[in-house]
């Protein structure tokens, strides 16, 4: 199970350990390998499941529980221990510590802080299986913006989001941010019981299994967390509300794609500096292209968005009358990321159906191109084939050098 944290619980209450378990059963990155009930078998139980994590709760008996931090870290070096206890002592903190604790967690235990507890943890170490050494695993987040209105900015994010859960290593969770206008449930052909309207309301006890309830799953394996149903200008979602959902998403998925408005508000903004890529959707005319030079010039004074901005041609072969790529990367001064072919035929059988390309026209050339732009921002490598033709469609990706 590359990429997964294997871990084990030892709490003697019970009510306790199934909230810790139920907490972080879910996840998708962690792995309960063993539950335990007695401190006395934890150590036999680390020895056979050898699991990179051991959870052990103080509160039920804090001197045998200490004993068996010390003796979980002297047995099991390779074992990362986190302790969790209602009480914040400082002694009993230094002596957790001092007994080879890696962290000390609260309790109830938030799920944010278990999760930068195990990114810290992971970070130190990098151990995966086999006693191999890698950088812990990184959901990719894609941020999907469009410099104008109708270049087809929810049709890519909506297909590049059920391109990538076609890979069954996948998780992939959409975010609609366009509150007002938003239609990604169209695409899909969802009606929702809940919206990320829901999810601010109850950010006050917001979790993992809130947030899981909240979204909604299509066939094609991608979930989806629409915008409100009803516009509702006095309803407000804080940034920080936004970046909550964000991080919690973002431990618990392997890809999140957010389809944000046009207006380029702080929600906007504040998801393109959380991702790790932010599609600009164009199209070969001088209203976009003059529109990718201003937003390219904004995004310069934000260190946090320039370097991640990826221009993307939409709708190539649209019109005879369309700009040259050769004259669009004269007029916008920077690379083309991509290029998408137009196919409106398919495209709008695919948006009235409610059904996504990949599984409407998986062979069509315009699904190609997505999953390969897919695996492109997604962290995915290709295969050699694929690989093989991707170096020679050259006008995809890289620089352009050649008029259409």
């Amino acid at each position: 199970m590359s990429g997964v944290v294997r871990l084990s619980i030892i709490d003697p209450n019970e009510t306790t350990r199934n909230e810790l378990k139920n907490m972080l059963i879910g996840v998708d990155m962690v792995w309960l390998e063993a539950e335990c009930s007695r401190y006395e078998f934890f150590t036999e139980v680390v020895s056979q499941t050898k699991p990179d994590i051991a959870l052990i709760s103080l509160d039920a008996n804090p001197e045998l529980a200490l004993n068996l931090i010390a003796q979980v870290t002297r047995d099991l070096p390779s074992c990362s221990v986190i302790v969790v206890s209602s009480s914040q002592e400082g002694s009993l903190i230094l002596r957790a510590m001092r007994n080879g604790a890696k962290e000390f967690l609260g309790f109830p235990l938030v799920l944010e802080d278990f999760l930068s507890a195990l990114n810290r943890i992971q970070m130190s170490s990098g151990k995966t299986e086999g006693g191999e050494h890698k950088a812990p695993r990184s959901s990719q987040v894609i941020t999907v913006a469009g410099v104008s209105g109708g270049v087809g900015c929810t049709s890519l994010a909506i297909n590049l989001a059920c391109c990538l859960a076609s890979n069954e290593h996948n998780s992939v969770a959409v975010i609609d941010l366009d509150l007002a206008l938003g239609d990604t449930d169209v695409w899909l052909d969802i009606i929702p019981d809940y919206t990320i309207q829901d999810v601010a309301e109850n950010i006050s006890r917001l979790d993992y299994s809130l947030l899981k309830r909240s979204l909604t799953k299509h066939n094609c394996g991608a979930f989806l967390l629409p915008r409100p149903v009803q516009m509702d200008m006095s309803m407000q979602i804080s940034t920080e509300v936004l970046r909550r959902i964000i991080a919690l998403l973002r431990a618990t998925f392997t890809h999140l794609v957010i389809d944000v408005s046009k207006s380029y508000n702080s929600l906007d903004l504040a998801a393109m500096e959380l991702s790790d890529s932010v599609l600009l959707v164009a199209q070969l005319d001088l209203p976009c292209l003059r529109n990718v030079v201003r937003l390219s010039q904004f995004f310069d004074n934000h260190d946090q968005i320039a370097d991640k901005l990826k221009v993307v041609m939409n709708r190539l072969g649209l019109e005879d009358t369309q700009i040259s790529i050769n004259k669009a990367l004269e007029t916008i001064g920077r690379e083309i990321f991509a290029q998408i072919p137009n196919d409106y035929a398919t495209m709008v059988e695919s948006r009235n159906n409610g059904v996504p390309l990949v599984m409407q026209a998986p062979k069509a050339k315009l699904t190609r191109t997505i999953m390969e732009l897919a695996s492109h921002v997604g962290g995915e490598s290709l295969s050699a084939e694929e690989d093989s033709v991707a170096k020679k469609k050259k006008s995809l990706f890289g620089f352009l050098n050649h008029s259409k």
